[in-house]
C-alpha cells in the first residue's frame, strides 16, 4: 500500500495549520504561501489541496489582506482520516475494485491474499479514524516504532560511540 503525496501534503498542510493557530492562540487565518514554505510544498498544489479540504468543510477561507485558511474544526475533532478522504486519497491494500464482486485475477477470482490485503487496509481505516490532528501536533501518535526510536536516540545520546565510530581523533 501506497500512500501518495497527494495526501501526505495534504495531512501535512493541515498539520501545520493546527499547529500554527495554537501558536498564535487565535483563529487568525494562515496564508498558504506561509505554509508551502515551511512545509517545502509547491503554492499551487497546495491551492489544489486546500481546494478540495475547503469543499469538504475541513477549512474555512477569508479573502483579502490578512487572509488564508483555518480550521472549520478544533484540531481535536479533525480526524487524519477525513483529511485523506477529502482529498480523494484511497485507502486500500487490494488490487481489487472496491465494493465489487470483480476479484484481482483474470476471470473475477480474487487472489488467495485477498482477505489479508482487506483487513490490513481496515486496519488502516481504523488507525487514521483514531488519529486526530491535535495527536499529530502534539506527537501523541509515537506507539511503539516511536517509542523504539526515543530509546535508540536516548541511548545514543548517553553512551560513547563504539570503537571505529564517531569522529577521528585529531
Amino acid at each position: 500500500m501506497r500512500l501518495s503525496t497527494r495526501g501526505r501534503y495534504a495531512v501535512m498542510a493541515m498539520a501545520e495549520l493546527a499547529a500554527r493557530s495554537l501558536v498564535q492562540g487565535s483563529d487568525k487565518p494562515i496564508a498558504l504561501s506561509e505554509i508551502a514554505g515551511r512545509q517545502g510544498i509547491s503554492l499551487p498544489y497546495l491551492e489544489q489541496l486546500f481546494g478540495r479540504l475547503r469543499r469538504a468543510g475541513l477549512v474555512v477561507s477569508a479573502r483579502g489582506p490578512g487572509g488564508g485558511y483555518r480550521l472549520a474544526f478544533p484540531a481535536a475533532e479533525t480526524r487524519i482520516a477525513d483529511i485523506l478522504l477529502a482529498v480523494d486519497e484511497p485507502i486500500r491494500a487490494t488490487r481489487c475494485v472496491a465494493n465489487s464482486p470483480q476479484g484481482c485475477l483474470g476471470g473475477r477470482a480474487r487472489c488467495l491474499t485477498h482477505d489479508l490485503w482487506e483487513e490490513l487496509g481496515n486496519q488502516i481505516r481504523i488507525f487514521l479514524a483514531s488519529v486526530t490532528l491535535d495527536d499529530v501536533v502534539h506527537r501523541r501518535v509515537l506507539g511503539s516504532a516511536g517509542a523504539l526510536h526515543a530509546r535508540l536516540r536516548d541511548r545514543s545520546d548517553t553512551q560513547p560511540p563504539a570503537p571505529g565510530q564517531g569522529s577521528a581523533a585529531p
